[in-house]
This record gives C-alpha cells, sequence and structure tokens, in this order.
C-alpha cells in the first residue's frame, strides 16, 4: 500500500512539474493600418532552450505545426495568409532523415484583416481564436497547447 502511494504521489507532481513549465508567453495586439485595415499580432517570446513549430512543415515533418484559428465575425474579413516575422530554423533530424521548421527566442504571427464601415467611420468590433502550438526543446517536447485570445479593433 505504501509503494501504491508512493508512486501516485510521485506521477502527480511530475505531471504538475511538466504543467508548470511555461515556455512561451503570448502577446495578442492590433495595429491599424488605415481606417479599415488592422495587422492582428499574435507574439510568442519564448524560454531559451525551447522552440515552437511553424504553420506549415515539409511533408516529411513530425512536428505539430503552429495553427491559427479566427472565429467568424460578420464584422471582420480576414486579407491573405497569415505571415510570420521571425527567425526561421530548418532543424535537420538525422537518424529520421527529416527537417522541421522551427523558431526560437521570438515569433510574431501577422493577419491582416479589413473592419466593415458604418456610414463613414470603421464599425468596433473584437476578433476572437485559438492558437495551437507545441513547445519542444532538443529532447522533449510539452503537450501541445491551445490558447484563447481576443483583442480589440477600435
Amino acid at each position: 500500500m505504501k509503494h501504491i502511494f508512493a508512486l501516485t504521489i510521485a506521477a502527480t507532481m511530475a505531471f504538475v512539474s511538466v504543467r508548470a513549465q511555461d515556455p512561451v508567453q503570448w502577446q495578442y495586439t492590433a495595429r491599424k493600418v488605415d481606417a479599415v485595415t488592422w495587422e492582428i499580432h499574435l507574439t510568442a517570446t519564448i524560454q531559451a532552450g525551447w522552440h515552437v513549430y511553424a504553420q506549415h512543415q515539409p511533408k516529411d515533418a513530425i512536428a505539430s505545426p503552429t495553427a491559427i484559428h479566427f472565429a467568424s465575425n460578420p464584422l471582420v474579413k480576414l486579407e491573405g495568409a497569415i505571415k510570420e516575422i521571425g527567425q526561421l530554423q530548418h532543424e535537420k533530424i538525422e537518424a529520421l532523415d527529416i527537417t522541421q521548421l522551427q523558431y526560437e527566442n521570438q515569433v510574431d504571427f501577422v493577419q491582416r484583416v479589413k473592419v466593415k464601415t458604418a456610414g463613414n467611420a470603421a464599425v468596433k468590433t473584437n476578433i476572437t481564436g485559438q492558437v495551437n502550438f507545441q513547445t519542444c526543446t532538443e529532447t522533449s517536447c510539452l503537450p501541445p497547447e491551445t490558447k484563447s485570445f481576443s483583442v480589440k479593433l477600435q
């Protein structure tokens, strides 16, 4: 019975330790480009020794790519694809003969949007969504994580 209790405590501590690691901090902001155009910035600041994966990976990659989903909003129209601004790294995994695309330190995911107008003024609204990402070191990965965001367009 003692061994089962000790094993349960050890497993719980290991789980809490993994979940306590939060190597990526996210900031969600909007920058006004003109009267009806905004850039939505989802900026990941990544602790040293960790990385997150790019949205688009080579076909043979085993990485869990970052995925950003914007909730439907009839007042907002997405313009083009989400851009990645950061130092893109090509990680070669020799044992598997594959390459994965990743970012360290910081990456900024930028989506341009247009807001509908009412009369001569742009409508004030929020844009919401989720970012799904996985954080890894050279030797291990945390489970994929999803963060929700909401950004004011005013």
